[in-house]
């Protein structure tokens, strides 16, 4: 999902020291990595897959906020508060999470913090020369002199302030701030407990202040905190909607931050003061279920007397272990901390959204329990963004966690009357983007060896919905265009076989068309290794041709009378989502041979020229409409396409050139929007040199491998190796290649090396070979 498209070229330096597995990956990472506009990754301490990411929330000083989804912008060095929340590259603004910013300010509380709507009082400017991120640790010194330090386990977290001598110290809560606004806050003070605790509603998603829902359902998700204190509470007061009231220990008020006019000087919060000087030590923990679960998760994860030091450096370590399931020997320093940043940052999500009890949220505003078998609950899954390739890795490393996702999704789509949302937020749909992006999400666990949900469940209840309108579905509304639930105007589309531009309820009627055939593809994928009948959904995955028009080569609009959609250019966006006819055009993953038919022998020219400018040179970094663009999703698979086409040398050549030019360090190293780890997984596949084929399958492309060996290891005991001794930049051409000790020709690799492991050994070359070309 887009927000803006910047490129960043990677200076390559050299080698240091032998060719050598990275000991400590964590060590390689920096969270800072994708944190200007348009990565929108932020750099806060958080745990794999954890539910507490304490990040900070900055403010330009006025009503635009930070300009990023995430709360945090590298280049707006002004602080508001840590923030308990957040999503890691969503491509919208104002975004989402940032719930329940906590500001350390030096000096009187004589105002409300929400009267201040330009934050010109309370806030901070800082310096990224006093701001450190590790794994799992956020240090940072403001200009006010306060030094923040947090680190975090999966629910709960410690910091420790340290003010400045002379001034009075005090913690606002800021209580109705979340990035998206709030529908209502409360917070309550207990002075004598030297304690705080409160809640949020909030939810709401990109600037939508309802998403929808079953039948129009507010979306919202209500979060939890309890935090204390080591040191003494000297003074204390609330707010609300502009007016302070010193002593004060309760509050209550919704709305919340400045993104609008119509929330300005409104919301509530609190605050607690120490004596000067103090150096104060908070423990806290959330919940999505109870404050009474926030609690427990305190209890549970954090002992009484546990230091920033002692809980940073378990967190560390869980991240090495974390990052230790991909080894990789050589590269350079630059390229190591590209590669583990890109899968730190694939590990963040999905999200943890159970209470160490067992109990969470469901999408129908229930408490529930995990099912049997079942170890966590997991939320948010930007499913347009993820199933093309930030799924895949997870499955690929993690099928545990990858298992537990699928049933969570599973469960929330049974508790929205069937309904699986394109785009959960925690638990609730809210229906952004376009297709039913579950279906090859779970199609695609099941064939890279997932097993640990109810697959003949979860896929009776996809295939249903690919089959029959849901009039819940069909009752839904909010997303860009008229997109409705899951699979809107289902039944136009059975009966056309297209996505009528006019008549689809949705997006895109070309992108949507395109969308349900992959899906559709997956689905019978999946079907056919349960026994099901999947006749119908094999054909429809051929449905692609329905809206690619012959006359002009290229996917286009179509109405419902049969006509196409007039004044059509290739890089016209009428009929896509995010991306133009040129781009789209080439998402057919799952049929290329068929597509190369519909281009009558003209696909590999024509990639040549998706791939490069009228000059012959590379145009991989985007910014034109009829190239390959590397910050959204829609085109993501297009340089592997080649190797479908017979001419891996050109894959191996193109995914070489975008990882050396357009992924970095640096807080511009993410060309786009990361979106929940995707843009980050592409590149760790292309580094290793291997790709999925089409989702709802196991076969990897192969392409060019960055290192000279890098190990795999899957969470059930399964190895892969890919060993290419003789890569760089110059050898980037694989001229031979073996699987277990055995010549292969084929520039594809089984399901068997996914399922059952192995070691492929890539022989390297500096020109382009005839491996892998049709015998």
């Amino acid at each position: 999902m887009r927000f803006v498209a910047v490129g960043l070229v990677l200076a390559l330096v050299a080698p240091v020291g032998p060719a050598t597995a990275v000991g400590d990956p964590a060590a390689a990472v920096d969270p800072l990595i994708g944190s200007l506009r348009d990565g929108t990754t932020w750099p806060g301490a958080v745990r794999p897959f954890g539910m507490i990411s304490w990040s900070p929330t900055s403010t330009r000083g006025d009503q635009t906020g930070t300009g990023a989804a995430n709360g945090y912008q590298y280049d707006v060095t002004r602080v508001r508060g840590f923030s308990l929340t957040h999503l890691s590259g969503a491509g919208c603004n104002p975004g989402a999470a940032g719930d329940v910013p906590i500001m350390p300010f030096v000096g009187a509380v004589d105002s409300s913090p929400t009267a201040d709507t330009t934050d010109a009082k309370y806030a901070s400017n800082f310096s990224h020369a006093n701001e450190k991120a590790v794994p799992g640790r956020y240090t940072v010194t403001l200009d006010s002199g306060v030094k923040s330090d947090l680190s975090v386990t999966t629910r709960a977290g410690v910091g420790e302030f340290t003010f400045p001598a002379g001034q009075a110290a005090n913690l606002l809560f800021r209580t109705s701030n979340s990035l998206n606004g709030s529908e209502d806050a409360e917070v309550t003070i207990d002075p004598a407990r030297r304690k705080v605790t409160g809640s949020v509603l909030t939810g709401a998603f990109c600037g939508r202040r309802a998403n929808g829902g079953v039948n129009n359902r507010k979306t919202y998700y209500r979060l939890y905190f309890t935090a204390s204190f080591d040191q003494p509470v000297v003074a204390n007061g609330t707010w609300k909607n502009g007016e302070l009231a010193a002593g004060s220990t309760h509050a209550t008020g919704g709305e919340g931050y400045a993104t609008g006019a119509d929330r300005a000087g409104r919301g509530s919060g609190g605050y607690v003061t120490f004596v000067p000087g103090a150096k104060v030590r908070m423990r806290l923990g959330i919940s999505y279920v109870s404050l009474a679960g926030a609690e427990q998760n305190l209890r549970a994860e954090l002992h009484p007397r546990a230091t920033v030091d002692q809980v940073a450096a378990e967190g560390y370590a869980e991240w090495r272990r974390e990052l230790r399931s991909v080894a990789i020997t050589g590269g350079t320093e630059a390229q190591r901390t590209t590669f583990y940043t890109a899968l730190y940052h694939v590990l963040l999500q999905p999200n943890i959204f159970n209470d160490v009890d067992g109990r969470y949220l469901g999408s129908d505003f229930r408490i529930h329990r995990l099912a049997r078998g079942q170890k966590a609950q997991y939320g948010t899954f930007s499913g347009w963004d993820q199933y093309r390739a930030q799924i895949q890795l997870l499955a690929l490393l993690k099928p545990d966690v990858a298992g537990d996702f699928a049933q969570s999704m599973y469960q929330f789509a049974q508790q929205n009357k069937g309904i699986w949302d394109r785009w959960l937020h925690n638990n609730g749909p809210t229906h952004v983007m376009t297709g039913d992006p579950a279906a090859p999400t779970l199609a695609t666990f099941a064939a890279m060896g997932v097993t640990n949900f109810d697959t003949r469940g979860a896929f009776a209840s996809l295939a249903r919905q690919a089959r029959v309108q849901n009039p819940d579905a069909e009752n839904d509304g909010g997303c860009p265009g008229q997109c409705t639930g899951q699979r809107p105007a289902l039944n136009t589309y059975l009966a056309m076989q297209y996505a009528p531009q006019d008549a689809c309820r949705c997006w895109g009627g070309a992108a949507e068309t395109l969308e349900n055939a992959l899906a559709d593809y997956s689905l019978a994928q999946w079907g056919q290794r349960l026994g099901a009948d999947v006749r119908d959904l094999k054909d429809r995955g051929s449905w692609w041709k329905n809206t690619f028009d012959p006359a002009v080569g290229y996917q286009r609009a179509r109405r419902a009378d049969g006509s196409w959609e007039p004044g059509f250019t290739p890089s016209t966006q009428t009929g896509f989502a995010q991306g133009s006819s040129a781009t789209y055009t080439w998402m057919v993953p799952q049929d290329v041979p068929g597509l190369a038919q519909a281009m009558n022998g003209q696909a590999v020219s024509r990639l040549d020229a998706f791939f490069h400018d009228e000059n012959g040179n590379w145009a991989v970094k985007g910014g034109s409409a009829l190239r390959y663009d590397p910050t959204n999703e829609p085109g993501l698979h297009t340089p592997w396409l080649y190797n479908g086409l017979g001419v891996p040398s050109k894959t191996q050549a193109t995914t070489r050139e975008i990882v050396d030019t357009v992924y970095g360090t640096g807080p511009a190293g993410l060309p786009g929007n990361d979106d929940l780890g995707t843009l980050s997984a592409w590149y760790v596949f292309a580094a290793i040199g291997l790709f999925p084929q089409t989702p709802g399958r196991a076969e990897l492309l192969v392409g060019s491998p960055l290192f000279p060996k890098v190990e795999l290891r899957r969470s059930n005991g399964v190895r892969l190796t890919v060993e290419a001794p003789a890569t760089s930049d110059a050898n980037q051409y694989v001229e031979a290649l073996s699987l277990n000790g055995r010549p292969r020709a084929e520039s594809w690799l089984p399901e068997s090396f996914v399922i059952h492991g192995g070691r492929i050994v890539a022989r390297m070359t500096d020109t382009p070979a005839a491996w892998g070309a049709p015998r």
